[in-house]
């Protein structure tokens, strides 16, 4: 069993990992998610680099869940030749129609920008085309095939694939797969035990090797309980400034979680009704596919679902289509709640909201996601006093609110519960920023297991003797300041 990971290596995005497995049947090569870099001017530049194999040669491609930083340049690798089938659950398959579409639809006007301001300076033969369009989606599309179940092994490629419910969004899988000689888990990304929306992954069986997710593997979730009292509390708080209170959301399960969070808060009394805007279109169609499978989901969710009940709207809940809606949203008077996306503000509506509102001491912005150290959101969780938005220098004078415990990942103690069941496999890690798989090599060793760093684009034996001390040879650790360190989530 060989991995060459060439996305959400020493990183923790851009997910794609080719696995070239012996099979009853001969050498496959079988790709495991295929997400677009999103983060630094570094990282995203990677999404138009070659794909280091020839897309034809794939015997299959899984897909672990509808992300985009695990399926965004899946019609990029369509561009290019695949015209295997994309295997993965019912509810990736429709969540990841309303992701690439969006993607296709997001690059393609990004292009166009771009273009126009270029050609004013006469720089039109620098700007870069979109990766794919809407054509390439539809193609990308048709080679869906959802027939992975939770629980149920299927033929992929000589190989027995069994995936399993890893609850972190609807259709999350992690992977068991069978070769004659061994026996793989691809963990996919982990949901937090602690969910206010999935219900709990399935343990694993014993395994031979184990690519395991790390995102948080160098802390521990604050408990929901606490969660839902800090939200409240800052809820509260950015009410009585009487400005505009903006939470940037990921479409898939942030925003699910945060309209059923908001929806029960004000049901109790415990926040004022307010209205809730959700600048969003993307995130509405996804909640639609909450209905349909919800049987994922946590209990009080799904007794909702079945009575008939919206769980995903409070009564104040406006939907906001068009980007002329959105625009006139500067001009409402009182305070407000504006979710729009992305999550860690590296585009989309958020950036409009933040250009209009985030330098006034009024307005509160309470951060409900993960923020990468490189990005927008990392930068203002760090404390920067001025951020560029949208061409212009904005200074930072709003209240900042950082709520870590609404994480869909795993942490560390999620994490050694997933591996508890798996026996002792060889752990290799992926989608972490080197600092914190560095610091979960000794926690893994002290639980008996062997972890190593799976390096950028080397390829690695699953099952050989891996690394002195777990890492790569010139692996080069990030010592720069995590902005969620030292808090508790």
């Amino acid at each position: 069993m060989h991995l060459q990971s060439f996305g959400a290596a020493c990183t923790v995005t851009g997910s794609m990992h080719l696995l070239t497995l012996n099979t009853a049947g001969g050498e496959r090569h079988v790709l495991v998610d295929c997400g677009l870099f999103q983060g630094a001017d570094e990282l995203e530049a990677r999404n138009h680099e070659p794909f280091p194999f020839e897309a034809q040669d794939l015997d299959a491609v899984i897909l672990t869940h509808a992300h985009l930083d695990h399926v965004g340049r899946l019609p990029l690798l369509v561009r290019r030749g695949y015209r295997g089938a994309v295997y993965c659950t019912a509810p990736t398959a429709a969540l990841a129609e309303t992701v690439l579409l969006d993607s296709a639809r997001l690059q393609v006007e990004g292009y166009r920008q771009a273009l126009r301001r270029a050609r004013r300076q006469g720089r039109e033969d620098e700007v870069l085309p979109p990766l794919y369009e809407e054509d390439d989606v539809h193609r990308t599309l048709a080679l869906l095939r959802p027939h992975l179940e939770f629980g149920k092994t299927t033929k992929v490629a000589d190989l027995k694939v069994t995936p399993e419910r890893a609850g972190h969004i609807l259709g999350s899988a992690w992977l068991l797969m069978e070769t004659p000689d061994a026996r793989l888990i691809m963990s996919g990304d982990l949901g937090n035990r602690e969910s206010g929306l999935q219900l709990d992954f399935t343990p694993p069986p014993a395994a031979d090797a184990v690519v395991l997710e790390t995102t948080y593997a160098n802390r521990t979730h604050r408990p929901w309980a606490q969660t839902l009292e800090e939200f409240a509390g800052a809820l509260r708080t950015s009410i009585r400034a009487g400005g505009k209170i903006l939470i940037p959301s990921f479409a898939i399960e942030r925003a699910q979680v945060i309209l059923y969070t908001l929806k029960d808060l004000m049901n109790r009394g415990e926040v004022p009704h307010i209205p809730v805007f959700m600048d969003s279109p993307m995130a509405m169609r996804a909640t639609y596919e909450y209905f349909e499978f919800g049987d994922e989901l946590i209990t009080p969710v799904r007794e909702a679902l079945q009575s008939g009940e919206d769980p995903f709207r409070p009564s104040t809940l406006h939907v906001v289509n068009t980007s002329a809606e959105s625009q006139r949203l500067n001009r409402y008077d009182g305070p407000a709640i504006i979710m729009a996306g992305n999550g860690m503000m590296t585009g989309g509506r958020i950036q409009h909201h933040l250009k209009h509102h985030l330098w006034k001491p009024s307005t509160s912005l309470i951060i409900v996601s993960y923020q990468s150290p490189s990005s927008l959101g990392g930068r203002i969780v760090e404390g920067a006093e001025t951020v560029r938005l949208m061409g212009e220098e904005v200074a930072v004078r709003a209240q900042v609110h950082t709520i870590g415990g609404f994480s869909a990942h795993a942490d560390r103690d999620d994490l050694l519960a997933f591996l508890d069941t798996a026996g002792k496999p060889h752990v290799w890690l992926v989608h972490g920023e080197t600092s914190v798989m560095s610091s979960f090599l000794p926690v893994l060793e002290q639980h008996g297991m062997k972890g190593d760093i799976v390096p950028d684009r080397q390829k690695v034996d699953l099952l050989g003797p891996g690394f002195a001390g777990g890492q790569p040879p010139g692996l080069v650790v990030d010592t720069q300041a995590d902005p969620h360190q030292t808090t508790a989530e």
